[in-house]
Formats: structure tokens, C-alpha cells, sequence
């Protein structure tokens, strides 16, 4: 479906640019959003895209700041981890928790797109992605109970509904079942090391060797899309 270049997003062949609201995607999933956000919107939420395509350049500088430090590492709980005495493999596994590989992030397919509700954001809020905010009581849990009840009808799905040993639950992140399940085919882990082999990552030679144990953990091990999503 995709060509290698926009599986592991290197180009932005494969998707369209959107400006009110602000996104890129793959245009089925462009049009598809489009109409899921007028469902919300009826119902008072707007549905509003915070982080949508992410191409392979982004992924690489997300990597480098929380690999060196400069970005903050957090656990399930959403609270920041302290480092001191980690090995280079503690610092892999543990951004791993919540970010992909550059390469492997389904953000490059033009597939997944990362919401927030807009109508309930104070003026100056910048959202923070968090279990805290999705949890009883957070800002952006109303949206999430209209989501469990109405995203399937627009084909979208959660791929990190729960933790099952990979990604840690984002509950935020939508994925459009009926490209991003025909697109995970096209990565493999040979395709990844030929990207990773090549490229200017810290940590690369330790994740060379862990390529096959990241691939089925943070790439392949998702939740399914349920019975009922329209793909």
C-alpha cells in the first residue's frame, strides 16, 4: 500500500495538508476525521487534532531529546522518571514506553492522529498528552467516554486502548482501521534496520540488536480494532 520511503515516513507523498483544523493525513483518514469531528461537534466537543502525520525527521528529534536527557521520561502513571544509574538499554525501553522508534511510529503513515477536546481548554492551555488528563475528574475525560461510545462508527480505533507489554495506554490516539491495518504490513524489520543502519540516532547499535524484540513488542502489538469498527 505504501512505498518504503512513506511507510517509515521519510516523505509526506502519502497525505494532505489541512488548515482550519491544522492537520496532515492520509486523505481517507483526512475525510473520515472530518466527519467524526462534525459528530462531536454536535454534541459539543470540539474535536481538535493536537499531533496528526509526523514524519521521520520529527520522530528522530523527539528520540534525541528524551535520549539525552533533555526531555523528561515518564512511567504509567504519567510521572517523571528518575534516571540516575540507568544503562543505555534502561534509556531505549523506557522511551519506548510512550514513543516510537523513527521509523516504526505509526504517526508516519498518515493514520493515527492525536485529539483533544478544544471547547473545554482554558485560554493559554497547552495539552500534555497524560493519563492525568484522561483519568475521572481530568479536563479531557468527557471526550473520552463520547469517544468509547462513537469512534467506531467512523472506522477509527485505539492501538493503545491498554498496556499489554509495549506502548503504555494513550487514549487520546486515534487510528483509521482501514489504511493503518493494511499499511502495518508494510513494515518489517528488515526495512527498519536498513533505516535505522543509516541513520544519526544515539543509542543506534544497542537498538540494531534489540530491532526484532521492538518490532513485536512496539509495532505489532497493538489492540485490534473491535468487531463493530466500520473497516
Amino acid at each position: 500500500m505504501f512505498n518504503e520511503f512513506e511507510i517509515t515516513g521519510r516523505t509526506r507523498t502519502h497525505v494532505v495538508q489541512h488548515d482550519a483544523p491544522r492537520f496532515a493525513a492520509h486523505p481517507d483518514v483526512a475525510a473520515a476525521f472530518l466527519r467524526l469531528r462534525a459528530a462531536a461537534a454536535r454534541d459539543g466537543i470540539e474535536l481538535r487534532p493536537y499531533s496528526s502525520f509526523r514524519g521521520y525527521a520529527a520522530q528522530v528529534r523527539i528520540w534525541e531529546m528524551k535520549f539525552s536527557g533533555r526531555a523528561p521520561l515518564y512511567d504509567m502513571q504519567g510521572q517523571v522518571r528518575d534516571r540516575s544509574g540507568w544503562s543505555v538499554d534502561d534509556v531505549i525501553a523506557h522511551i519506548l514506553d510512550w514513543s516510537a522508534l523513527p521509523g516504526a511510529s505509526r504517526h508516519q503513515w498518515g493514520t493515527e492522529i492525536d485529539v483533544v477536546d478544544g471547547a473545554v481548554m482554558p485560554p493559554g492551555y497547552k495539552p500534555k498528552l497524560l493519563p492525568e488528563e484522561v483519568r475521572d475528574g481530568g479536563l479531557f475525560a468527557p471526550l473520552h467516554r463520547w469517544r468509547d461510545e462513537r469512534i467506531h462508527e467512523f472506522g477509527f480505533f485505539r492501538p493503545y486502548a491498554r498496556f499489554q507489554g509495549g506502548m503504555y495506554p494513550e487514549p487520546w490516539h486515534l487510528s483509521y482501521a482501514p489504511v493503518s491495518m493494511r499499511a502495518i504490513d508494510d513494515l518489517s524489520v528488515a526495512l527498519l534496520e536498513r533505516v535505522t543502519a543509516a541513520a544519526r540516532i544515539p543509542g543506534k547499535a544497542r537498538v540494531l540488536e534489540m530491532l526484532p524484540e521492538i518490532f513485536e513488542r512496539h509495532v505489532r502489538n497493538i489492540v485490534p480494532p473491535p468487531p463493530e469498527c466500520r473497516w
